[in-house]
């Protein structure tokens, strides 16, 4: 089957899939991680590459997807909703604080106009300009809410934010030593009971192993967490320590003297500013890995009702339950030989310098330990060596699972992704999804066949480039020049001379009279006589008759 035809596939079961989930306890989120388990990666399911699935293999796949999603009380489901989860609403600390400005600019833009474009003229306006400038405080601290009198008594005169959020960071690292506890425990019954678990626990070894992966997720999201959390920390550190000296430089400024300059002060207080800002950041930072953490105590709730801690007591009892760090420790003393092992590049941290930083695969995890010992997930030891197969970095729990893995290493690959395909969790886990492809008996199979992605278009996009100062109406350009000159304070209000009036000077300019002139040629012309009519006997006599008398004189009349 083509790639064209497994993404129709898997869109047309999407479609069925998230109307039966919207009402299921499956987001329509998780259904995608569903489908793309059940269609591509699970070979036991009757799917092959080149098979073109018909109406009855789609109805097959639906009802295991229908199954898996309304199991109740599954490990493995709960892993893939944790990993979907976090996905959807953990990003890096850039794109949190890109997000936090922007949610910030979006709540303050309304309140923010209304302020600069306010035209105050009487008390009551000006009580009202007061209580918009309190809101504006309130809503950019997030101190409180405007309608509390408290908040805005406090914000009337806002206090530097001194106290960092600690609590978040010891409610994580509560929550792992859990996990890790509970991770430990798993894998001490996994090594002791290799085939079955005693016959009056109700738990199988498959529902052990997932509770293992699942606890094992949770460890490594918890994890990333810390870190992000001990970076907010230390720069909620170093911000308090600014701010405090930014404060004592403030008063140092301005309590010796009746009056400062405005453009000594206010740089001082835009300086205060920013660094407030840039706390309040980071205080929201922690607020958001705060709900990160109690959302992802929820995909644990499976495991205590599928095993209790009394059963698991009963369980450990008489066994050694090894920390991490316990294994690490025990095998720190062996080495792969080089020299043996020629044939193969290894990394050594005797010989090699720089290796803390490399991308382990399987997430740093055991492979060879994972394939052979019933899916159990050992940390790997990076001091026993780094083996480098195929531009990947792997390492092993113990120097005789090194030596094992290297004799046939696409062997034991091969049987790890096997393993994945039967417990889909360990996609994500593992970091396997990274990898384009997944190789089997010289077949590919996909492990990526659709990917949703979009972009969003606001309807009332915050322009960032208004010029609040742009005036077009030329009388109000006149009315703000009278009143910047404000002529009632000057000297000369009462009193108008010509440099004063008007802010100008009146000048003319005359043109002096010529002292030198020029003669030119005088024309001459011919004068011709002029035409004259005379009418007698008008006058004076009635009845009589009237004459025309022509009096022109003649041209050639000299």
């Amino acid at each position: 089957m083509s790639r064209a035809q497994a993404e129709r596939v898997i869109e047309t079961i999407l479609i069925e899939l998230t109307q039966m989930c919207l009402t299921g306890p499956l987001s329509g989120d998780s259904v995608d991680s569903m489908v793309e388990m059940c269609v591509v990666q699970d070979t036991r399911d009757m799917y092959h590459v080149d098979q073109t699935l018909t109406n009855y293999d789609m109805q097959i796949f639906k009802e295991i997807c229908t199954a898996r999603r309304t199991t109740a009380s599954s490990p493995s489901l709960d892993t893939i909703k944790m990993q979907v989860y976090f996905d959807m609403n953990y990003s890096s600390r850039r794109e949190f604080l890109k997000e936090i400005n922007w949610k910030l600019e979006s709540r303050l833009h309304q309140v923010s106009r209304d302020i600069t474009d306010s035209r105050v003229k009487t008390k009551e306006q000006l009580d009202v300009l007061y209580r918009k400038i309190i809101t504006y405080i309130l809503l950019g601290s997030g101190m409180g809410s405007p309608s509390d009198v408290n908040s805005v008594q406090e914000a009337t005169v806002p206090a530097v934010l001194c106290e960092a959020l600690s609590v978040t960071k010891e409610a994580i690292k509560k929550e792992l030593t859990v996990s890790q506890d509970l991770a430990w425990k798993y894998t001490a019954l996994l090594e002791k009971y290799t085939d079955s678990l005693p016959g009056d626990c109700d738990v199988s070894l498959v529902q052990l192993t997932q509770m293992l992966y699942n606890v094992r997720q949770h460890e490594l999201f918890l994890q990333i967490l810390l870190a992000d959390a001990g970076l907010s920390a230390n720069r909620i550190e170093i911000l308090q320590k600014d701010i405090c000296s930014q404060i004592n430089l403030l008063k140092n400024s301005v309590q010796p003297k009746t009056a400062v300059p405005t453009t000594k002060v206010f740089p001082l207080f835009k300086a205060l500013s920013k660094l407030w800002s840039e706390l309040q950041d980071e205080a929201e930072l922690l607020n958001i890995f705060s709900n990160i953490l109690l959302r992802l105590q929820s995909f644990l709730t499976s495991e205590v009702k599928i095993f209790s801690k009394t059963s698991l007591d009963s369980l450990l009892e008489g066994l050694e339950v090894k920390t991490d760090g316990q294994r690490i420790n025990e095998s720190s003393c062996e080495r792969i030989d080089q020299v043996q092992m020629k044939q193969n590049q290894w990394f050594l941290f005797e010989t090699t310098d720089s290796l803390t930083g490399l991308s382990l695969q399987y997430n740093g995890y055991c492979g060879y330990t994972l394939a052979q010992k019933n899916g159990i997930l050992l940390p790997g030891n990076p001091y026993i060596g780094i083996l480098k197969h195929k531009e990947k970095m792997y390492v092993f729990s113990s120097k005789e699972a090194a030596v094992k893995f290297v004799r046939s290493p696409d062997h034991f690959i091969a049987l790890v992704t096997e393993r994945a395909k039967a417990s889909p969790e360990l996609i994500k886990l593992l970091q396997l999804h990274q990898n384009p492809t997944y190789k089997k008996q010289g077949e590919t199979v996909l492990t990526n066949l659709k990917c949703e992605d979009f972009t969003q278009t606001d309807v009332h996009p915050m322009e960032a480039n208004i010029v609040k100062s742009y005036e077009w109406n030329e009388w109000e350009l006149r009315r703000k020049a009278i009143k910047l000159a404000d002529l009632r304070t000057t000297v000369t209000h009462s009193t108008q001379t010509h440099l004063s009036h008007m802010r100008r000077e009146n000048d003319t300019q005359t043109w002096l009279p010529k002292e030198v002139g020029c003669q030119t040629k005088r024309d001459g012309s011919t004068c011709v006589p002029k035409p004259q009519i005379f009418l007698a006997g008008l006058r004076g006599q009635r009845g009589g008759c009237m004459e025309k008398v022509d009096l022109t004189r003649s041209i050639n009349e000299e």
